[in-house]
């Protein structure tokens, strides 16, 4: 049976099915240690969505042509407004569904001893924030995606607010909540006026609407829609200044919500969205989004090293890696977005292994203040041996992934043609120094000198089975990504590098692949249109504003 017409389909429904049934599921509140079969069932359900995704990487063709999508599954769904239920993949979106498939069980047993109450509440909102983030990879009709956008909010939301560690947890739910909902409304109104102009949600459509300079609108119009979608994406990233409600969210999510909680879903969809739809707009803000990224790297990197709180110091390390992602994308090099795309992968399994053990150190000891750790590496020889390959893969030593993403940027960073590029790349590489400085500054105060006043009052414990079993797949990884990266650069490379090509360039090259015209009887049948005949009628509609609404209908 070939699976490719409705494997996507099938990776969405999976968690989305599992949500259902452990809600059905009563919770065992006779147990002491709180109920495992939620925890079970979650597990089993994200080890089959796992398994699911592997279809992908096994049957992708890497030879396919640029700005084309695999496993695609497009049906009409609603006919006024045009709205499909249009699913996708490229080489930029499918290693993230893989990712977000592979840290879903290990988000399960990371959250396996920590959460004893509510445990039916908790995996059920966990799965529903997976069915957001694999729907927010696949959607290829903007009004599709933003209902996977919108529904991402919910569950993290309900998460914080719940499960937080603090009586702070329901304020940084809120912020979290606002700065992240706000600027989506505005999404919402860019969307709405782009379907106005076009007649579709198509994003296949609209980027070749874009590429071909057929989308009717003043320039100042154009580029006001494109920040509506840049700063919605921007602040989810999130990207320097726009970071007020990340030291909150990730000082009181729980460890497995913490793991998905920032760089993913953002800069996917500035990549997809922003890049695709306004490709002029986005190479006319790239200078101010480098000088930016550059930016949040030393002060991330910088807030970092001050830090005392791990939960915090967590907190701006990510802001700083996740800043060097958004400065090689803007470079608009192959090798900056090749390397950015490939970042996006080892920011999210490194910060992943690194929350995994902050967990494990305040499940033992209660605490994440540095200054109450110390004297930790007799008593636990496999954590502090995770803890340094963690630390070194996100410090950038060579061998490790983290030296590949950062080499690649820096590398399209001196490339770039945006004002003052030096500058901006001798500020990036500043972050790697200071980036090891904390990092390593971390592992001397928690593991080595006199032991800490915490660790005397309270007897730990080394790695146990099940806790080796969560860490150990995010170490080979850390390996096998850094001495063979072309097994992932296939298929990023697909994306990156017509991605990185002149607009006026790869106008000619997307009309060219464009398949050949239906005719009328097929075009008014229940299969989708074909892409060239939609974009023939809408470019004339465009023409004639008289026939435009009729045409878009």
């Amino acid at each position: 049976m070939n699976f490719d017409p409705i494997i996507l389909t099938l990776i969405i429904l999976t968690p989305l099915v599992g949500a259902v049934l452990l809600a059905l599921l009563p919770e065992d509140a006779t147990a002491s240690n709180g109920s495992k079969r939620h925890a079970i069932g979650a597990l089993v359900v994200t080890l089959f969505t796992l398994l699911l995704t592997l279809h992908l990487p096994a049957h992708f063709n890497y030879t396919a042509a640029p700005h084309t999508f695999q496993f695609e599954q497009n049906l009409p769904w609603i006919t006024n407004p045009a709205i499909r239920y249009h699913l996708g993949v490229d080489g930029l979106s499918m290693w993230l569904i893989v990712l977000a498939a592979f840290l879903a069980p290990l988000g399960v047993l990371a959250s396996w001893n920590t959460i004893k109450t509510r445990t039916k509440l908790f995996f059920v909102l966990f799965l529903l924030q997976q069915v957001a983030m694999l729907g927010i990879f696949v959607a290829l009709d903007l009004f599709l995606y933003y209902g996977f956008w919108e529904l991402s909010l919910v569950p993290m939301t309900l998460l914080i607010a719940t499960f937080g560690r603090t009586e702070n947890r329901r304020r940084a739910a809120i912020k979290f909540f606002l700065y992240a909902f706000i600027p989506s409304a505005i999404l919402l109104v860019g969307i709405i006026w782009l379907y106005s102009l076009t007649g579709t949600f198509d994003l296949p459509i609209l980027q070749a609407l874009a590429a071909s300079h057929h989308i009717a609108a003043p320039p100042t119009a154009l580029l006001l829609c494109s920040l509506a979608f840049l700063i919605a994406f921007a602040v989810k990233v999130p990207i320097f200044p726009l970071h007020g409600w990340l030291q909150d969210a990730v000082a009181e999510a729980p460890t497995a919500a913490v793991m998905v909680l920032a760089g993913k879903l953002g800069l996917y969809s500035i990549l997809r969205f922003s890049f695709g739809i306004f490709p002029d707009q986005s190479r006319h803000v790239a200078p101010l989004l480098i000088a930016l990224g550059a930016i949040g790297i030393a002060y991330g990197a910088l807030i970092a090293l001050i830090k005392t709180d791990l939960k915090k110091l967590a907190a701006f390390s990510t802001l700083s890696h996740v800043s060097f992602v958004v400065l090689g994308i803007f470079t608009f090099t192959i090798l900056g977005l090749d390397g950015g795309v490939f970042q996006i992968l080892n920011e999210s399994l490194i910060g992943a292994a690194f929350f995994i053990l902050l967990g494990l150190l305040y499940e033992r000891y209660g605490t994440y203040d540095m200054r109450d750790y110390g004297g930790l590496a007799t008593r636990h020889p496999w954590m502090v041996t995770m803890f340094v390959v963690t630390v070194l893969a996100a410090a950038g030593l060579p061998i490790l992934n983290g030296f590949v993403g950062e080499f690649l940027i820096l590398s399209g960073s001196m490339q770039s043609l945006a004002a003052h590029h030096i500058l901006w790349t001798v500020i990036g590489t500043t972050g790697v120094i200071f980036g090891a400085s904390y990092l390593l500054w971390m592992i001397q105060r928690i593991f080595y000198g006199s032991l800490g006043a915490r660790p005397d009052e309270v007897s730990g414990w080394d790695l146990c089975a099940r806790e080796h079993l969560e860490l150990w797949p995010l170490a080979a990884l850390f390996l096998i990504m850094g001495v063979a990266s072309p097994l992932w650069m296939r298929a990023i490379d697909t994306y990156g590098a017509p991605t990185a090509n002149a607009p006026t360039q790869s106008s000619v090259a997307t009309q060219n692949l464009l398949p050949p015209p239906q005719t009328a009887s097929q075009t008014a049948s229940i299969a989708p249109p074909s892409l060239s005949s939609q974009l023939e009628t809408r470019s004339s509609a465009l023409k004639s504003p008289a026939a435009a609404p009729q045409e878009a209908r």
